[in-house]
């Protein structure tokens, strides 16, 4: 739930100034000739990009000029009204909305230096300079304004501390500094003035202030304080403060309080509490119940836990109850019980997502007749939904995903008239009709996705609402009431469903995600606004043309996701327009042709072509993509040398992998500058030459950092939503996709290429360093005994080259070893003891001359040569495989015993497909009961 703070005197302020720009509307008195100098003089400082100002010019009548409001008959100028023209974006206004709003991105916002001219201005009594971009200190001369009582230099970029004498303007009333980086030492100039009513210094650094508690408490007047993020905690050694009687709204949200401050308890008068964001521990205070006029308590977001307790329930005037993101663990039964005895006739909105509610629903619910907004989303919630939910009539907003309610959906849900969202996901609720949704004429979000709802209406059905995002899972073929609706959704989400056909055209502006379903035929159209296209693990055939030279063109595009399908041809070269950009995924399809060059205009943070069919050089101009992390081209035919402007520009690549190409030549020594590089992948290539020293500049693999979750994100300010990104490697002698844990892993991989010489003892500081994979070499020399120092190592192998000497002793210390692979080397020795090296079987070692556990006889003289003409592999011998011999064997006997009876014995057959048969039906209800 939004925070919700109750304010009146911003609003009486504003009729004040509408009524002021009325009266000077309609009369004809002129500006002071003094004044208007001081305003033209005041203009000429500024930098006034979108001029705002054109207005402002010689000569002309100053009390008509763009917001100065002069006094309707002494002509003097009282307001002054230069915010930039921003309105705040709707709550679920696009991502690009919500950018343009701040000041740092307008054009339309004033900079430059604010002229001592304003001094002239005597009779000033309102200043407006909000939302401009000024980066710089706030005028010491603005305390000189004495007949201020108005005062907004909120998110105009000021930096530093306050000028100490703001504090003389003993007629302020109003004074809102917030959202600026502000600095103070001291808030003790707060106590001049002596009028104020509103203050709001959110944002500024009050960490050296400790007088802010006792200035602000104790200030005679003020009726609403916001000291919203502002690095307050708790205090030490509190002070005896003298709570004042009047403060009626007061916000300490995200600051870093773990314990709600005493002092609060005694401001009796309070109407709003927001303290949201904190670190608050423990149970809920007791102490609430001594502000009884309490209508809005906002604890979110921090780590409460225990149930509520009882004195919470004796607020009588509540009306916005938020407490999601804790930890309570009670009964929402009792929770909603006693909030009826409390609060039945005033309760607004109740958020009480995310916690440890468990219990059921009770009928009480619906008797709550002003609830506008429910949210119980992210508990253990079971049982059905009470009938009674059709009684509020009041209700916007209803969310209780990601609980474990079950039964029927009531049909009674379609009465409720002003419900505009509705989000049931991830719960095991059943059948839904078309009378669940007959009088639902204001929905604009559906989510419904993991249940088990069955939802079959006619097919003529038309939908009553109009919904700008849905999230549904459903089966079959894409539902026809879906893509008749007139409207144009926002968002859609019909992600790991079991949707078969085509799809020619989305009529979605911003975001769609129809990732695991089998759509078939030729990518379609989209709009042109469309910013995230996720289409993964589909059935989508043809060519990329369309889509990306002529649908999409220009378009606003940060996500393009089609991998796992079956597209074919070339990519196409028209990427130049694409400058949003971020995210690009076509691995697994049937791509073919080179990288086109437009591709590395692109301001790419990841770029995925693995497992297609491409080939040729890498264009130079992908070096222009200095924002990748990932980069990721295994398995295809690329070839050529691998570029050293892979390490010279792109030098904030975490993950780069060129596995299973052909790429020949040396590893260039500008690999070494990728100082984030955490996974290296350049195995099954034709690469030659030393492994370069320098890879112990890799610091990312050296030193203890942090660690990625690899998320890519996006939202429209209304959802939010987040896949992780993939990367298919090879570890601990298997190929595995990493995701979730892909942050975790350090790696790197130089198997199967034709390297020389030693390996490098450098390598012994890559400390942080998971995995090594140098085999299928020609290496030569002693394994350095520094490779022991990388006590974090998993994954280990060095087999199938011409390594000499012994294991070092210092192999004892990789304790976290769970692959490790010498074998085929030219070893001798005894293998050292520890837990791990005599964990491996016979395998790990075998091709040596080693003895000792684990190894069953003495000495390991089994040794397969290598042919070094045969980069490294192991040349064909004479020699009986008796392993082999043993599985063909095995393989004649099972299907000579098992199989081919079932070919000759019809009444064995049949009784064999019926059981198959029964365990098939058992297998697809459970999974769709638990899917």
């Amino acid at each position: 739930m939004k925070s919700v703070t109750i304010t009146l005197f911003p609003f009486l302020l504003v009729i004040v100034a509408i009524c002021f720009s009325f009266c000077d509307a309609t009369s004809d008195v002129l500006c002071i000739e003094s004044e208007r100098k001081a305003l033209l003089k005041f203009k000429n400082d500024l930098v006034d990009p979108s001029n705002r100002l054109s207005s402002w010019v010689e000569g002309g009548d100053c009390c008509k000029w763009l917001g100065v409001v002069c006094h309707n008959t002494t002509g003097h100028i009282n307001q002054l009204h230069l915010a930039a023209p921003l309105s705040v974006p709707q709550f679920d206004a696009p991502v690009d909305e919500w950018e343009t709003y701040h000041p740092s991105k307008n054009n339309s916002t004033l900079r430059g230096k604010i002229n001592s001219s304003l001094l002239e201005l005597k009779h000033l009594s309102s200043l407006d300079l909000s939302n401009n971009n000024f980066r710089g200190n706030i005028p010491k001369f603005l305390g000189m304004l004495g007949s201020l009582t108005y005062l907004n230099l909120s998110h105009a970029q000021f930096q530093g501390g306050i000028p100490h004498n703001l504090g003389n303007l003993s007629k302020l009333q109003y004074l809102d500094l917030g959202g600026n980086d502000l600095k103070p030492k001291s808030l003790q100039w707060v106590s001049g003035l002596s009028s104020l009513q509103y203050l709001d210094l959110s944002d500024a650094d009050l960490r050296k202030a400790t007088d802010w508690l006792k200035v602000t408490f104790e200030h005679p007047s003020l009726l609403e304080l916001h000291l919203s993020a502002c690095s307050l905690k708790d205090d030490p050694s509190p002070i005896s403060v003298n709570s004042t009687k009047s403060l009626v709204v007061l916000n300490l949200s995200e600051n870093n309080f773990s314990s709600v401050p005493m002092s609060i308890f005694g401001l009796h008068g309070l109407v709003s509490i927001d303290l949201s964001g904190n670190s608050l521990e423990g149970p809920i205070p007791d102490y609430f119940r001594n502000i009884s006029f309490l209508e809005v308590l906002d604890l979110s977001r921090n780590s409460l836990n225990s149930s509520t307790p009882n004195s919470l329930f004796s607020l009588n005037h509540l009306q916005f109850l938020n407490l999601s993101s804790n930890e309570i663990d009670q009964n929402i039964s009792e929770i909603l019980l006693s909030l009826s005895r409390c609060c039945l006739d005033c309760l607004e909105s109740l958020d009480m997502a995310h916690n440890d509610l468990f219990g059921h629903l009770v009928d009480q619910l619906g008797h709550f007749k002003n609830l506008a907004h429910l949210s119980l989303t992210g508990n253990n919630i079971s049982g059905h939904i009470p009938l009674s939910i059709g009684e509020l009539s009041s209700l916007k907003f209803f969310d209780v995903s990601e609980n474990q309610l079950n039964g029927t959906f009531p049909l009674c849900f379609g009465q409720l008239e002003s419900l505009e969202t509705l989000n049931l996901g991830f719960n095991l609720l059943g059948v839904v009709s078309e009378t669940h949704f007959s009088n639902l004429t204001r929905l604009t979000t559906l989510e419904a996705s993991q249940n088990r709802l069955r939802f079959e209406p006619n097919s003529s059905w038309i939908p009553p609402f109009q919904c700008r995002i849905i999230k549904l899972r459903i089966s079959d073929i894409l539902p026809t009431w879906l893509l008749n609706l007139p409207t144009q959704f926002e968002y859609v989400n019909l992600s790991c469903n079991q949707l078969t056909g085509g799809i020619s055209y989305l009529n979605v502006r911003e975001i769609v995600d129809l990732r695991s379903n089998r759509f078939t035929g030729q990518l379609p159209r989209v709009f042109p606004t469309l910013q995230y296209l996720i289409l993964s693990n589909n059935l989508f055939s043809g060519p990329l043309f369309e889509l990306v030279c002529n649908s999409l063109r220009g378009g606003p595009m940060e996500c393009l996701a089609i991998e796992r399908n079956f597209l074919s041809g070339e990519i196409p070269d028209c990427w130049n327009h694409w400058r949003g950009l971020g995210y690009l995924n076509l691995e697994n399809n049937n791509l073919t042709g080179k990288i086109p060059p437009s591709l590395g205009h692109l301001n790419l943070l990841v770029l995925n072509l693995r497992n297609n069919g491409m080939f040729g050089e890498l264009p130079s101009t992908l070096q222009l993509s200095t924002s990748l992390i990932m980069l990721d081209l295994s398995d295809n035919h690329f070839s050529g040398s691998v570029p050293a402007w892979i390490g010279d520009k792109l030098s904030k690549l975490e993950i780069l992998s060129l596995r299973s190409n052909n790429f020949d030549g040396h590893i260039p020594q500008k690999i070494c500058q990728l100082q984030s590089l955490r996974i290296l992948d350049l195995g099954h290539n034709n690469i030659s030459g030393a492994i370069p020293k320098c890879f112990s500049n890799l610091s990312a693999m050296a030193n203890k950092g942090n660690q990625n979750t690899y998320m890519f994100q996006w939202s429209s300010i209304s959802t939010n939503n987040f896949f992780y990104l993939r990367a298919l490697l090879v570890l601990k002698g298997r190929q595995d996709v990493y995701s979730t844990i892909l942050g975790l892993v350090t790696s790197i991989c130089l198997s199967t290429n034709r390297l020389i010489g030693e390996i490098p003892k450098e390598l012994g500081s890559l400390v942080e360093l998971r995995s090594l994979n140098v085999s299928s070499n020609l290496l030569i020399g002693n394994i350095p005994d520094e490779i022991g120092n990388m006590k974090l190592m998993e994954s280990l192998d060095l087999s199938m080259n011409q390594l000499t000497g012994e294991i070092p002793s210092s192999f004892s210390n990789l304790n976290f070893l769970n692959h490790f692979n010498v074998s085929y080397n030219n070893l001798t020795g005894q293998i050292p003891t520890s837990t791990q090296l005599q964990s491996f079987g016979n395998l790990s070692y075998m091709g040596n001359h080693l003895y000792g556990p684990p190894l069953t006889k003495n000495r390991s003289t089994n040794r397969t040569p290598t042919d070094v003409a045969n980069n490294g592999s192991r040349s064909e011998g004479s020699n009986v495989n008796w392993l082999y011999v043993s599985i063909v064997l095995g393989f004649v006997m099972g299907f000579s015993g098992v199989v081919a009876p079932l070919f000759y014995i019809k009444s064995w057959r049949h009784a064999y497909y019926r059981k198959l048969d029964h365990i098939g039906r058992k297998l697809y209800m459970s999974l769709g009961y638990y899917g």
